[in-house]
């Protein structure tokens, strides 16, 4: 094992030391640290977005102490270590690319992706998982979790044939949307939202786009543009709360229009 990694071990060793740590670290758990996790995960998201390779580096540094702290939880519990986990993601690593580690001839792309499917079943079937959705993780983010569950179920045929389909779907769940809406049920117009968004994240899978990517860019170009308004509206010695909507819409089109000039 590296010095490095040593050392981080013994930094997290020492932090959740009884005697002398640091008493935050200290009275963490599982369920607390894992949302911790999952910010971590998207700020090296949001580094690789903006090209900061510098700032990357740091994210990384950040999600990796996050499996630290989790591997000394499970090790202070007799679970496993830090070890296990890196033997385990090495051995799948070999045991899922047998053209590379084994002598199973060169794969494609395309043929690789069949192989890992094929590997993955097995897996489920060792882990007692026989459902063919039965892996795909509850905690992850909405809309990629129904990217993943609609790509699951399409392997197996279980899937619209075109993007038609799929907009075609997309409009009738807007009617379904509009329909609750002017009948003034709520619950149940929450319920169509929800199914209005499951076929977003299907056209997104056809798209051959990442939904949570899509929305990552469009929250950024909201941002943007949103900034230009405020700076417009300083420059005239306004704020937003001094102006209307039909001042900021037209400002709006005017970062929109400057975007595309």
């Amino acid at each position: 094992m590296s010095e490095a990694i040593e050392g981080l071990l013994e930094v997290m060793r020492r932090l959740r030391d009884p005697d002398g740590g640091c008493p935050w670290d200290r009275e963490q758990t599982f369920e607390t640290i894992a949302p911790y996790t999952v910010e971590e995960s998207y700020e090296v998201a949001d580094a690789i977005q903006r090209q900061d390779m510098r700032d990357l580096k740091e994210e990384l540094g950040d999600l990796l102490f996050q499996v630290v702290f989790h591997a000394r939880l499970a090790e202070e519990q007799g679970l496993f270590a830090f070890d296990d986990v890196a033997a385990g993601i090495r051995d799948k690593l070999i045991r899922r690319h047998p053209h590379v580690f084994g002598e199973e001839s060169h794969r494609t792309s395309a043929e690789q992706t069949v192989a890992w499917e094929a590997v993955k079943a097995e897996e489920r079937k060792a882990k007692q998982k026989h459902g063919l959705l039965d892996d795909v993780p509850v905690g992850l983010p909405a809309l990629t979790r129904a990217a993943k569950l609609t790509k699951r179920a399409a392997r197996v045929g279980f899937d619209w044939p075109s993007l038609n389909e799929v907009l075609d779907k997309l409009d009738e769940e807007t009617n379904e949307l509009k329909a609750e809406i002017k009948a003034g049920d709520l619950n149940k117009a929450r319920a169509e939202l929800g199914d209005l968004l499951f076929v977003l994240a299907n056209l997104a899978r056809k798209l051959e786009v990442e939904p949570e990517d899509a929305l990552r860019l469009t929250n950024a170009k909201f941002v943007r543009r949103f900034e230009a308004i405020e700076a417009a509206l300083a420059a005239r010695g306004k704020t937003p709360e001094q102006s209307d909507l039909a001042e900021m819409d037209a400002l709006w089109n005017d970062a929109k229009s400057a975007e595309h000039s």
